[in-house]
């Protein structure tokens, strides 16, 4: 392994040094979570960790996300750290001492340790700017559970002109306490909406040979998307659909004229993301044909995969070394189903998404309340290396640690 150019110590301190600050920003957020787009209460907490800072602040029109830009005395590289800052519906059932005060929305995916370590990580580069050999761009985005909130701000321009790498952490509370993991290549899935109505005729319970009877179309379509997924889709690049919600009806003797299903497809590219939808018209539609029915498919698409570029991984992985010794970085043997938006940032600029163990204290990770779980909890503490891997990320992403 080859040394790094920066002084670890330096951010580690730094880390430690900014974890009660960076504590007392993520309760502040967790007690008062928000939803899409605009979050104009955590925005004002943001700008007031970032008040008196040397930083730019650039705002666009189509969000409330904030882009704070630190410029070095060298004129560089430029990097991008990004924080994500929006919540989930959810009702939290915690007990902690800040839950949620906002019925119905929750902080159950760490988005507000996302911010935390990311404002802590800007004041400590601009504590040290002159370390900088270029430009540090600070993403403060909303809008990330499914709003596209990164697609928005890329469009709104506030990452022009493209920096030259990015980065990214997310926490989870299923990964031992101060590890990072991440791997090369596809890191998380798309993820598509799936709403399929089949359209048939109602009619008397008792007289169904007398109508033309949705339910069970619908169930025969969801049964027949799981074997055509298995029988054309590979399993070394793979797709998952799940059906969440079927409805249909409205008591016990009619049946109905029409049902709907809703769900999710999953991919890992954009071939198999493609074979898929149009797999899923094929079936639904047919299968509905078959019986004397019709079926009408709605596909809205969402992130695209998660694409981690090979350099930025390995400097990643470097990085965490650096900072807290070989047992600090974990190379995922395969991605994950789950999706980001962070993919928008990842189809322009090379770089890379990792994840940073928070399993809470006195817990098993492999058995605690998962991320968009309404019980989940974290340890705080991890937020000490996830600053300090912002920081050294930064600087090693701007010197020669980096070959681009």
């Amino acid at each position: 392994m080859n040394a790094m150019t920066f002084d670890a110590a330096t951010w580690t301190r730094a880390g430690e040094a900014g974890l009660d600050e960076a504590i007392a920003l993520r309760r502040a957020i967790h007690a008062e979570p928000e939803l899409g787009l605009d979050l104009p209460k955590t925005t004002a907490k943001v700008k007031a960790a970032l008040a008196g800072l040397p930083l730019e602040i650039h705002e666009g029109s189509s969000t409330s996300g904030v882009m704070a830009i630190l410029r070095g005395p060298a004129n560089g590289r430029t990097v991008l750290l990004r924080g994500d800052m929006d919540a989930l519906p959810l009702i939290e059932d915690t007990g902690l001492a800040f839950t949620s005060l906002n019925q119905g929305a929750m902080h159950a995916c760490g988005h507000d340790t996302h911010v935390a370590m990311l404002a802590g990580a800007a004041r400590v580069l601009s504590e040290n700017r002159d370390r900088l050999t270029g430009t540090v761009m600070f993403m403060f985005q909303p809008g990330e559970e499914g709003w596209h909130g990164a697609r928005f701000m890329i469009g709104d321009g506030l990452l022009d002109p493209l920096p030259d790498a990015a980065f990214a952490l997310h926490i989870s509370p299923n990964m031992p306490l101060g590890v990072f993991a991440g791997r090369t290549g596809a890191l998380l899935a798309s993820s598509d909406k799936l709403r399929i109505k089949v359209i048939g005729a109602g009619g008397h319970a008792s007289m169904p040979h007398d109508a033309h009877d949705p339910v069970p179309v619908l169930c025969e379509i969801v049964t027949a998307l799981q074997t055509m997924v298995t029988r054309t889709i590979p399993v070394s690049d793979p797709a998952v659909i799940t059906i969440a919600r079927i409805e249909s009806g409205t008591t016990d003797n009619v049946i109905p004229e029409d049902g709907r299903l809703w769900g999710t497809l999953r991919t890992l590219s954009e071939h198999s993301r493609t074979k898929a939808q149009d797999g899923i018209r094929r079936v639904a539609e047919h299968v509905a044909l078959a019986h004397g029915l019709r079926a009408e498919v709605e596909i809205e698409r969402g992130f695209p995969v998660t694409v981690c570029d090979g350099r930025v991984t390995d400097l990643a992985a470097r990085t965490a070394h650096a900072l807290y010794g070989e047992d600090a970085w974990v190379t995922m043997a395969h991605p994950m189903m789950g999706a980001e938006d962070f993919a928008y940032v990842l189809q322009k600029v090379p770089g890379a998404m990792a994840f940073l163990g928070a399993s809470p204290e006195g817990g098993d990770y492999r058995t605690c309340c998962a991320l968009h779980s309404n019980r989940m909890v974290l340890s705080e503490s991890a937020m000490a290396r996830g600053i300090a891997m912002h920081c050294a990320m930064a600087e090693a992403m701007l010197g020669g640690d980096l070959e681009l």
